[in-house]
């Protein structure tokens, strides 16, 4: 039944099978994979005695890319066949039959080769094993297959390895004969299809690539060429479109490429994210009189409506795609009427951030996180702050802004008065922090249920190790008079870049901190002058590329749900043991990346 080199012999098999479907007990020595076979097709509902045509018999799809590649070699090939007495089938990778010629018995009543279908067969058996495969005579379920013996080939993808259909050469029962005779041509078969689909890709390619390189017009314009496999991205788009825009467009260019039934010419309408930034132009890739992908030019939104950045000389100062991305989307809601969620690590800058927003509005500032004797009232520079219960009379009369940070250390009482506030006044003006950690308890969940549409996440500071160097002359303390700056070597803003930096940028903060008002050298600082943990590195080996992916989705998906372990994992399709097996790997393999979320 598979590709065994002694097949069973066949009278026994016969005869086995005419018990099997009479419900007779079977005999010994019936191979397992056959009765497994038999037992599917039951289960399934397979009619022995197929009398008809399974599905109507249709035209060939004019827009199948496999038959388009393997249609002229499979006609070639098919002229060394005995057309009376064999037959070369093409299937899908859904086994439907895209193409035949010659004839075998039942070739022209089963188009569609799928074991629900039509039980046990060679190209079912090479779909899933994806190697050669054969099936003789009475391993196959239908009557009309008893006289059949057939070989299949899957058909693999050049570019991804995935399989994309079959080839089957078909013919009379060959009993005791391992391998097929045509077993050859079916193998000469996929290797020529699979050498055409690879020519026509590298053929689709150079059009994506010639279309781009015409888009770029020189490295300062950001366009990026997708054909659903492939992804060209000029310099100006790395620094420009997040991650989310890009993925926008990866699905979009696989749905053009797919046609999703639109008329020849007609446009096709992009959702970008609500914090894209940017505005799209799109233009199609044709080849060979198909969709083949797009090509994207994107520019910034006009000065008027693009958002106005924290300072940059801050402690929130960053250029790179996670952190000015963030602070656009914080930007915009902050521009609107309504409360704002910051949720991040410890030490990512979210009360600073929320400081930047509120800068001139006299906010009142309340930390639930202060112990007791601190809970008094004191004015600040940039606010005043206050015990909790005060921000009763504020909800009621006061009209200034109120800052709560650390959301997560608040009394119930506390987050159930909050959330009768919001009920009352969906657009209080609010700004909340939030740390992830333990599971929130009911009240608390239903306070960031409330605050999750208007919420963004801060990224921590090994996600954007770039904007480190730009952080280093914001977070030092102005040198003595007379004294350069701190300054620093290549050496060691590569271990800087290199830490996980636990405790974010208030950890950084501290460091730079001490060795400005402990150095008792002159010059920049030194790899060697760095605390131990920074100067060695992070311990265990890196993460490969497909890690990396998994990684950053993991993140992705704990960011969006608050931390919370359960909900991410279901939204990843995974068990919550699987989420918490792969963080714990990380953290043995490669401290830069352990996650600090609960």
């Amino acid at each position: 039944m598979t590709t065994a080199e002694h097949a069973p012999a066949l009278a026994p098999l016969r005869h086995a099978r005419e018990r099997f479907l009479t419900g007779r007990p079977l005999p010994d020595g019936v191979p397992d994979d056959v009765v497994a076979a038999w037992r599917r097709a039951r289960f399934f509902g397979v009619r022995p005695d197929l009398d008809g045509p399974v599905r109507e018999l249709r035209a060939d799809p004019v827009d199948s890319p496999l038959l388009e590649a393997a249609r002229p070699p499979l006609t070639r090939i098919a002229q060394a066949l005995d057309a009376g007495r064999s037959a070369l089938v093409l299937t899908d990778e859904r086994l439907r039959v895209l193409w035949s010629s010659g004839s075998a018995p039942g070739d022209d009543t089963c188009r569609d080769l799928s074991e629900r279908e039509v039980g046990h067969n060679s190209a079912a058996l090479a779909l899933q094993t994806r190697r050669r495969a054969e099936v003789h005579g009475p391993e196959h379920f239908l009557d009309v297959w008893q006289d059949v013996s057939a070989v299949s080939v899957p058909l693999l993808s050049p570019d991804t390895g995935q399989a994309l259909g079959t080839v089957t050469v078909a013919s009379g029962l060959c009993a005791g004969c391992r391998p097929h005779p045509g077993a050859a041509l079916a193998e000469a078969a996929a290797t020529a299809v699979e050498a055409e689909l690879r020519a026509r890709a590298r053929t689709a390619e150079r059009a994506l690539l010639d279309a781009y390189e015409r888009a770029a017009r020189g490295r300062e314009r950001a366009v990026v060429a997708l054909d659903g496999r492939n992804r060209l991205v000029s310099e100006a788009t790395a620094r420009l479109a997040s991650p989310q825009m890009l993925e926008a467009l990866e699905r979009a260019a696989r749905a053009w490429g797919r046609g999703s039934g639109r008329a020849a010419g007609e446009s096709y309408e992009i959702p970008l994210p609500e914090d894209a930034g940017c505005t799209v132009e799109i233009t199609p890739v044709r080849h060979e009189g198909r969709d083949l992908g797009l090509v994207a030019v994107l520019a910034p939104h006009s000065v008027e409506s693009a958002p106005t950045p924290p300072c940059p000389g801050s402690a929130s100062a960053g250029r790179s795609v996670p952190w000015r991305h963030t602070v656009a989307r914080a930007t915009a809601l902050a521009r609107t009427a309504g409360p704002l969620l910051l949720v991040g690590e410890r030490g990512t800058g979210k009360t600073t951030l929320a400081l930047e927003f509120l800068d001139g509005t006299a906010p009142l500032v309340v930390d639930a996180a202060a112990s007791p004797p601190d809970l008094g009232s004191k004015s600040g520079a940039r606010g005043e702050t206050v015990v909790l219960p005060a921000a009763e009379g504020w909800g009621r009369a006061d009209d200034r802004p109120l800052l709560l940070r650390h959301a997560e250390r608040l009394a119930q009482p506390d987050v159930a008065a909050l959330n009768s506030l919001l009920d009352e006044r969906p657009d209080a003006h609010l700004v909340v922090t939030y740390t992830p950690g333990s599971t929130p308890g009911p009240c608390l969940q239903r306070l960031l249920d409330t605050l999750a549409a208007r919420s963004v996440t801060l990224p921590a500071l090994r996600e954007r190790p770039e904007d480190i160097r730009e952080l280093l002359p914001a977070l030092a303390p102005g040198p003595a008079p007379g004294s350069p700056p701190l300054t620093w070597t290549l050496d060691a803003l590569r271990a800087l870049e290199q830490h996980p930096w636990p405790g974010n940028i208030t950890e950084l903060a501290h460091l730079v901190r001490a060795l400005a008002s402990q150095r008792r050298v002159r010059g920049p600082v030194r790899r060697s002058e760095l605390p131990d943990p920074v100067r060695e590195g992070p311990a265990g080996r890196n993460l490969s590329p497909m890690e990396l992916a998994e990684r950053a989705a993991i993140l992705e998906a704990l960011r969006r749900h608050g931390g919370n372990k359960a909900r991410a994992a279901a939204a990843l399709g995974i068990a919550r043991a699987t989420l918490y097996r792969k963080l714990r790997g990380y953290q043995g393999r490669d401290a830069s990346i352990i996650p600090k979320l609960p």
